[in-house]
């Protein structure tokens, strides 16, 4: 049995990193305070349609609240979020990624590490959050464009007689 790798950019350009996503993205950000409430939390969540939330303390990023601790939440309470804070169930060492991280860095660690939002930060700034949808519909559109590149110079491909 064999496996094959997949690159997420055009063999033909330079691999595509983190900052190029955020570019198209855009830079809207949800962020709560560790000492906010986990069903207040919850409610930016439900509201936002957003699957997690940067934890922010004093300027700087202590973690992350995604739908998988707001699940452990309900779980350990029994079927509902309780009346613990943010800090309480919050991831306290999300993986970090900086915009110069190439794409299949971002994949690699996101399947490694079953992380399915990743803070992106330049020095101590957050600049954004990658979700594993954002890393897929990137890694998709540049293989349909390579794909349509492959299908156009094959279509010019000159006949045998052309020469």
């Amino acid at each position: 049995m064999t496996s094959a790798t997949f690159e997420a950019t055009p063999t033909s350009g330079p691999p595509m990193k983190v900052s190029e996503i955020l570019q198209v993205k855009g830079d809207i950000l949800y962020t709560v305070t560790p000492d906010k409430l986990l069903r207040e939390a919850v409610d930016i969540m439900v509201e936002k349609d957003i699957g997690s939330l940067v934890v922010m303390e004093f300027g700087e990023l202590v973690g992350m609240l995604t739908f998988r601790e707001v699940m452990r939440a309900v779980h350990e309470n029994g079927g509902g979020v309780g009346e613990g804070t943010v800090r309480k169930h919050m991831d306290d060492y999300p993986i970090t990624i900086t915009p110069e991280t190439e794409v299949n860095e971002v994949r690699r660690l996101m399947l490694e590490r079953h992380a399915r939002y990743v803070p992106v930060v330049n020095a101590k700034t957050l600049l954004g959050v990658m979700s594993f949808y954002d890393v897929a519909k990137a890694v998709f559109e540049a293989q349909s464009f390579e794909n349509k590149m492959l299908k156009a110079y094959i279509r010019d491909w000159p006949a045998a007689g052309d020469e």
